[in-house]
Parts: structure tokens; C-alpha cells; sequence
């Protein structure tokens, strides 16, 4: 699935509208550049987990966690990772089979070889053309082997 959104709005509408669909249990992965929307995109999933809170970039902290409904949300930022390693070191592997949450990870593809194979993919870019506009394409992660 690929989606066109023109606008901070549009983008955090489209993940509202995902969040009311993914069931909890899931991981989904963010990819893109710094700026392409990834951060806006967690704030809008996160509201449509009825989450209140101030949803920000995770990247100092690692990890946020929220109280949301139907479930919780995860939200991790492996931008200051390294590898797979650093992830487990902070306790990752809890947030890759989540209990009664949705698990969002930026920065996905620093810990790829230990996503599960139903990870969801979103890859986000910007419009060189229109500043405001991010191609966000939705995909299901398949690992080999």
C-alpha cells in the first residue's frame, strides 16, 4: 500500500486510521530519512490509541511506553544504536513480542535481523518538490531463512 499524504495532518490521520486496525502483538517498523515523518506518524498512531500524552521523538530515551486503548503503545527509536546488541542490552526483546501493546520502532533497520518476519514496514519519504508531501508505503517484512 503506498499513500500520498500532503500535509502533518494527513499523515497523522492515515496512522490514526492504522492504529484502529492493528490489533496488539505487532511491531511495526519506521524507515526513512530524519524529517520524513516518522515521529509525526507515531503521533497520530498513538492518538488513535486514545493516547493523551505528548508523543515525541524517543531518541535520547530509547523507549517510551503509553497507556492507550484497545492496547498500550511501545515506542522505540534505535537511531543511537548500534546494532541488534545494543538493543537487547536495554531490554529489546520484550518490546518485539508485545503483551497488550503495538510496538513502533524508528530506525527499524538498525536491528532488521531481529525483527519477526510479521513486522509491518512503513518507509517514509519526502517530496523534493513539495516539502509538505511524504510517500509513506506500507509493507509486510519478510526475513529469509
Amino acid at each position: 500500500m503506498v499513500r500520498n499524504c500532503r500535509s502533518v495532518e494527513q499523515t497523522q490521520e492515515f496512522a490514526v486510521e492504522l492504529a484502529k486496525s492493528v490489533p496488539a502483538g505487532h511491531v511495526i517498523g519506521l524507515l526513512g530519512n530524519l524529517g520524513s515523518g516518522k515521529t509525526t506518524f507515531s503521533q497520530g498512531f498513538a492518538n488513535g490509541l486514545g493516547i493523551k500524552e505528548h508523543v515525541g521523538s524517543p531518541t535520547f530515551k530509547l523507549i517510551s511506553e503509553y497507556d492507550g486503548s484497545p492496547h498500550n503503545l511501545f515506542h522505540v527509536d534505535c537511531y543511537r544504536l548500534q546494532h541488534a546488541d545494543d538493543f537487547f542490552n536495554i531490554g529489546g526483546e520484550r518490546y518485539l513480542a508485545p503483551q497488550n501493546a503495538v510496538t513502533l520502532i524508528e530506525w527499524a533497520d538498525v536491528i532488521a535481523e531481529v525483527l519477526p518476519k510479521e513486522t509491518i514496514m512503513i518507509t517514509f519519504h519526502r517530496s523534493k518538490s513539495e516539502p509538505e508531501t511524504r510517500t509513506i508505503e506500507l509493507e509486510t517484512w519478510e526475513l529469509d531463512g
